[in-house]
């Protein structure tokens, strides 16, 4: 799950398998955190836990709800979004700290409908609007896993505690009145049972829209716009419809699968922020087989084509060098000589992408031309890999993807929002799509967490209007008495 956060910084911003044969999976041998390959002979107990497992893994269960250092599904993970940090709660089967005392049912309700056992409503950071989908065979077997197999985890997790008025819950049951779908998945007849599987696992399980999906003012999926990209906190969900120009219509089958498997292919892109979290603890973990089949669904999914967009995100630009012009520009005893975009490219940079912006051999250092985050309509994700990082660990890879981070946190060397904008705009004009700029306040924006969405620019007003709101009701009552007297 949004940490697939990124997902969550605009989800928690609102107010406040189809039938069992689809949804069935085969037993697989996992590790405490790790799923392995699928084990012949499997039955009866041992089997559904290995299902449940598996399912918590593809819907990414961990992610969320596991704290840096902490204990699996102990909650108490920070999600910092625009209206205040939530917390993700104990979800072990502690009947003390966690949800121990659950019933199926209530496992069930909690995690399509967004009701806790006690009757309040979560916030929409946890996608039940996704979950709403999956199966009861599957919600048993997620119970039965998480009850069976979890340790329980005594310590309840952090209470979250948001501003007036999205602290009351209540409002969640008005939103999800107007845009919670509470229908489980049902497979389209005209459909391969091979696309079904896929639009059960992406939307549902993996909650690919939640993400990828831009939404209205009060924080819904827009349908109309599905998978079409959205902005996430300082990220950018990109477009995964099937245009070949604004979407993924143009990447193969094995490209694809790639991707979702190690986050990155070579000549087109690679994860960082909240896609690599999801493939780091979930997608790379899925089966062949599932893999293929959020291909085959996504090659199903109507294409949108961003307004004005002529050319792939991934086809701009190509190998450049300035590098023998900046030798020598600079005396020895120089103070101040980080003066432009190319000589702080040639300083940060450099070294690891190489001077002409082609990337290490293997491409561990990937690329800069040909690359999505550098050629694409918005420069958040070329942004935010330079202020926040990257960082991706794939199981059987000798080496971890990892890009430091050059915000204030850095270990290496925090830069300003003006050369970090001197930087991006170097790198958007010598490799990526050069009708792309930044300027010092855009990365000062994306360093606060990214542009607010209307709600959250409206809170701090929300509380004298309602005040003001009822002074007035009150006013017109009065009126309307002594009219009649």
């Amino acid at each position: 799950m949004m940490r697939r956060f990124l997902l969550c910084l605009t989800l928690v911003a609102g107010l406040p398998l189809a039938a069992h044969a689809v949804a069935a999976l085969p037993p697989v041998t996992l590790t405490p955190d790790r799923p392995a390959v699928p084990a012949a002979g499997t039955s009866g107990a041992d089997a559904r836990l290995e299902r449940g497992r598996y399912l918590a893994i593809a819907a990414d269960c961990m992610a969320c709800h596991t704290a840096a250092g902490g204990k699996p599904y102990a909650g108490g993970y920070a999600i910092e979004s625009p209206l205040g940090t939530i917390y993700a709660t104990n979800i072990t089967p502690s009947k003390k700290g966690g949800i121990g005392h659950y019933t199926e049912a209530d496992f069930a309700r909690a995690l399509r409908a967004g009701v806790r056992a006690d009757g309040s409503h979560l916030y929409p950071a946890m996608p039940y609007t996704s979950y709403a989908q999956l199966t009861d065979a599957d919600v048993g077997d997620l119970y039965y896993y998480f009850m069976q197999a979890v340790q329980p985890v005594d310590d309840p997790a952090r209470q979250t505690v948001l501003p007036f008025p999205f602290n009351v819950r209540l409002s969640m049951l008005g939103w999800n009145t107007l845009f919670l779908d509470n229908k489980r998945f049902v497979p389209d007849p005209a459909k391969s049972a091979q696309i079904n599987r896929g639009a059960y696992l992406a939307e549902g399980l993996a909650h690919c829209s939640a993400c990828h999906t831009p939404r209205n003012m009060l924080m819904a999926e827009i349908g109309s716009q599905t998978l079409a990209g959205a902005a996430l906190g300082s990220w950018h969900a990109p477009n995964i419809t099937s245009d070949k120009v604004s979407g993924i219509g143009a990447w193969t089958d094995a490209e694809l699968a790639a991707y979702l498997k190690t986050g990155h292919v070579e000549g087109k892109g690679q994860a960082a922020g909240g896609m690599a979290e999801a493939i780091q603890n979930s997608l790379q973990f899925l089966r062949d087989d599932d893999v293929a089949a959020i291909v085959a669904w996504l090659r199903t999914v109507p294409a949108v084509r961003a307004p004005g967009q002529t050319k792939a995100a991934f086809s701009h630009g190509s190998a450049a060098s300035e590098e023998p012009v900046l030798r020598g520009m600079a005396s020895s005893t120089e103070r101040h000589s980080l003066s432009s975009g190319a000589v702080l490219f040639s300083g940060y940079c450099a070294s690891c992408h190489s001077a002409s912006g082609a990337g290490s051999t293997g491409q561990a250092y990937p690329a800069l031309f040909n690359n999505t985050a550098t050629g694409g309509a918005t420069p958040a994700n070329l942004v935010s890999a330079i202020l926040f990082g990257v960082e991706r660990k794939i199981e059987g890879e000798e080496h971890e993807a990892f890009m430091p981070r050059f915000d204030q946190r850095s270990y290496v060397q925090p830069l300003t929002d003006e050369q970090i904008a001197s930087i991006a705009n170097y790198v958007l004009k010598q490799y990526g799509n050069p009708d792309v700029s930044v300027t010092p306040a855009y990365v000062a924006q994306a360093r606060s967490g990214g542009e607010k969405p209307v709600l959250a620019r409206m809170q701090p007003f929300m509380l004298p209007g309602g005040i003001v709101g009822i002074l007035l009701l009150i006013a017109l009552l009065v009126w309307l008495r002594r009219r009649r007297i």
